[in-house]
């Protein structure tokens, strides 16, 4: 047919093979726009219900579908807590690793500024010396 592809499919073995196989794909037409995925967001729990109706847990007089209603609340309430603590948890390590960020950076600048007085002195120094160096030749002439 006037429209197929000359070329034979090729099945991928390896995901390195399926890679070089898309890219290869893509490389067909390079002006054509590439698709680019955008960030999914992350994943967050349903709220908790304002008002739940009813439910007898798993006490002695609940019917035989209220036991599942209770356990699927309280299975939805432990992960929305958990998710709770996992959020707690990555901000308390971005606060440190921000923290750690900003102290390295201000070690980083004293010691520039340390060495940048070194640098300073050495020249000052070297200026000094040929001035010396020039008076001496005045006055010796």
């Amino acid at each position: 047919r006037p429209g197929r592809d000359p070329r034979p499919r090729v099945i991928p073995r390896t995901a390195a093979e399926e890679q070089r196989l898309r890219l290869e794909r893509l490389m067909r037409n390079p002006e054509k726009t590439v698709p680019i995925p955008e960030k999914l967001n992350e994943w967050a729990p349903r709220p908790p219900p304002e008002f739940v109706r009813d439910v007898m847990g798993s006490s002695a007089g609940a019917g035989s579908g209220e036991f599942h209603v209770y356990r699927h609340l309280r299975r939805r309430e432990y992960q929305r807590q958990d998710f709770m603590d996992a959020m707690a948890e990555k901000q308390r390590l971005d606060e440190e690793f921000q923290k750690k960020l900003e102290r390295n950076k201000m070690i980083a600048e004293e010691q520039t500024a340390k060495r940048r007085r070194k640098r300073q002195k050495l020249k000052e120094k070297k200026l000094q010396a040929k001035k010396n160096k020039l008076e001496q030749k005045k006055q010796e002439k």
